[in-house]
């Protein structure tokens, strides 16, 4: 018998290492991860993103995923996932699409991995929101949305290894491993 993929996402405000400590956990449960497919997309664009934009990595974010749970054995890291799209909908457009809801709770996860404010932000090409009270109130509203949907929701602090090892450990109690991995 085969056991049920496990899915966890990593998500929190910009620059707080969620790519990063996604590839982490991947490596060291020897698994596969889902990339952030926004950062990609709007790094690729020649203009300003706008709504329909959206539109697109919402639904592309879905068919990666899928794809990617096929591939997956054991866990499944997602980085980011789809209520960072929808908040980010909310913040830029004052709307989001009707679908997007439904989408969220058919691919809800087992849990969330929040990544604390703790780490120092860094300018790059894609990210908007820098400042610290920006930040702490995007996390305080994937907070409140997560707990919408009544999903467990673990945040993450630390830098460097000790974000890797508090998350690790959050995991392995989650699902109460005892294996080396």
């Amino acid at each position: 018998m085969t056991e049920r993929l496990k899915r966890i996402v990593i998500t929190g405000p910009e620059s707080t290492g969620k790519s990063v400590l996604t590839k982490q956990l991947a490596d060291y449960y020897k698994t596969n991860f889902l990339p952030e497919y926004a950062r990609t997309y709007i790094e690729n664009l020649n203009r300003a993103y706008d709504y329909n934009d959206l539109v697109i990595i919402a639904k592309m974010q879905i068919k990666l995923e899928k794809e990617a749970s096929k591939k997956a054995s054991n866990f499944l890291f997602i980085d980011t996932g789809l209520i960072i799209t929808k908040i980010w909908f909310q913040e830029v457009f004052n709307k989001y699409p009707d679908w997007l809801d439904t989408s969220i709770i058919d691919y809800l996860p087992d849990f969330y991995l929040i990544c604390n404010c703790d780490l120092a932000w860094e300018n790059d090409s894609v990210r908007e929101n820098g400042s610290d009270k920006q930040r702490k109130y995007l996390m305080d509203r994937y907070i409140k949305e997560i707990e919408s949907y009544k999903t467990p929701y673990y945040i993450i602090s630390g830098q460097d290894k000790v974000r890797l090892k508090n998350a690790i450990n959050f995991i392995d109690n989650h699902y109460k491993l005892t294996t080396v991995h």
